[in-house]
């Protein structure tokens, strides 16, 4: 008998004082000035993070020995209102290029008032990866969610609201 299994998603949001598109363009574009050149899976130091602004585009890091890790390709793309990646990492923090063992990433934005944002990260389909490594993975990035938002809201209010 095949068991499916579920693993529940991890969402997380914040409200940052910029439109949605303003908001987005910080979020994607913005990504190298507020994404920490500690969190990256390469061999090297990071130097830059790279979300490639078309569906198919690469979200990738640059290190200091020259190489390229690519982290997941965009799914969806629509800017000013979400995009959609491939969470292309193994629960040992590997790169994976199977797909169908990549979980995803989905970025909402959506407007609060005159110049708010709430936007909500849905991390989701752990489950691709199996059981165990789905549980850990979901458990790596619930507290890492937070933290990166914590870090893209600081870039925003650093930017404004223009």
């Amino acid at each position: 008998m095949n068991r499916t299994i579920s693993i529940a998603p991890v969402r997380k949001a914040v409200v940052v004082e910029a439109t949605p598109a303003r908001a987005f363009e910080i979020f994607t574009a913005g990504l190298d000035r507020w994404w920490p050149k500690t969190h990256g899976i390469g061999a090297a130091p990071i130097t830059k993070s790279t979300i490639e602004p078309f569906v198919g585009g690469r979200w990738y890091t640059s290190h200091e020995d020259g190489k390229d890790v690519v982290l997941g390709h965009v799914r969806a793309w629509q800017p000013g209102v979400r995009f959609v990646v491939g969470w292309e990492i193994s629960a040992d923090w590997k790169p994976d290029s199977r797909v169908e063992f990549a979980s995803e990433v989905e970025v909402r934005f959506t407007a609060e008032g005159a110049a708010k944002t709430r936007v909500e990260v849905e991390h989701r389909d752990f489950e691709r990866m199996g059981a165990a490594p789905g549980e850990k993975m979901r458990s790596g990035v619930d507290g890492g969610w937070t933290q990166l938002l914590d870090f893209y809201a600081a870039q925003v209010a650093r930017e404004g609201k223009s």
